[in-house]
């Protein structure tokens, strides 16, 4: 199977650029498969795992939203933001879940809530993605 160029950009850095076989993203409809040659299409995304395979290895991103765009020589990302796993510092988004948890407890403005939910989610996601791929390590 021939690749397809990969891009996933945020507004402060390139966070992965390269030739994969395989693309898994958190569309807000489900999960999106891309492989090479795909249908052209474009599409939100929510926060969670953004899985890549390449010639046969297996790694994830996480991503807290963004849009994805499949166009026949590529698929680009433009998430809001997006770290790889092993960047991810998982006691500060333990922290982050608690903060943003007690803050949904308040007696808070609907665009508080709005946020706080938001910034929830995206804890969430780090942290899930980072215990999934932990459970997938052999040994892990």
């Amino acid at each position: 199977m021939s690749p397809i160029k990969l891009d996933v950009v945020t507004a402060e850095r390139v966070v992965f650029s390269d030739d994969v076989d395989v693309v898994i993203a958190p569309g807000v409809e489900g999960q999106l498969g891309i492989l090479p040659h795909h249908a052209p299409l474009m599409t939100m995304l929510k926060p969670g795992e953004l899985l890549v395979r390449k010639d046969g290895e297996e790694f994830s991103l996480v991503i807290t939203g963004g849009f994805l765009e499949v166009r026949p020589d590529r698929v680009i990302i433009l998430a809001d933001a997006a770290e790889r796993v092993e960047e991810i510092d998982v006691a500060r988004a333990e922290e982050a879940r608690r903060r943003a948890q007690e803050r949904l407890m308040e007696r808070i403005p609907e665009v508080e809530a709005v946020r706080a939910q938001a910034a929830l989610l995206r804890a969430l996601a780090r942290i899930e993605v980072v215990q999934r791929r932990r459970k997938r390590r052999p040994g892990g």
